[in-house]
């Protein structure tokens, strides 16, 4: 099937197997490794990406469910200067250690400003709920997303 989609802001068609994840499009078809490949249960939240503004489990949707959808992965979060503060507050507050996740939480964490620009800890904790660090980082997601709010909405 040939499915149509708003990639990271680029029009993108790719040619699926209906019973193709988006995670297995992202991956094999389009060469993004952003979204981990994890649990591939949707437990742990290292696939996520955001899908018409809704942040998701990739490894729990279909490819052909997001036919002329928006996609966003974190190699295009990453490449918007906006979310820069995002990604040094990561940095700066060491909330990855082997970074497995980190992706699957960068994710989240936009989807989270989107739409809450100044959340509290407890916003951030219930966001980042479905996100699962082996390395135990949890505190220093919330203290790096709230960080950049602030450095972005001041």
């Amino acid at each position: 099937m040939t499915i149509s989609m708003n990639l990271n802001g680029a029009p993108t068609e790719l040619d699926v197997k209906p019973n193709y994840t988006l995670h297995d499009a992202l991956q094999f078809k389009l060469g993004l490794t952003g979204a981990k490949h994890m649990c591939n249960k949707g437990v742990c939240g290292s696939c996520a990406v955001i899908v018409d503004g809704r942040c998701v489990l990739s490894c729990q949707m279909l490819a052909v469910e997001c036919d002329g959808s928006t996609v966003e992965t974190v190699e295009g979060i990453a490449a918007q200067p906006k979310w820069k503060p995002l990604l040094d507050a990561y940095c700066k507050w060491d909330a990855m250690q082997c970074g497995y996740c980190t992706t699957g939480f960068v994710v989240t964490a936009k989807s989270l400003l989107d739409r809450n620009p100044h959340p509290t800890e407890q916003d951030c904790k219930e966001a980042l709920s479905g996100n699962i660090c082996i390395c135990g980082t949890y505190p220093r997601h919330s203290q790096a997303i709230m960080e950049a709010a602030l450095a972005m909405n001041p």
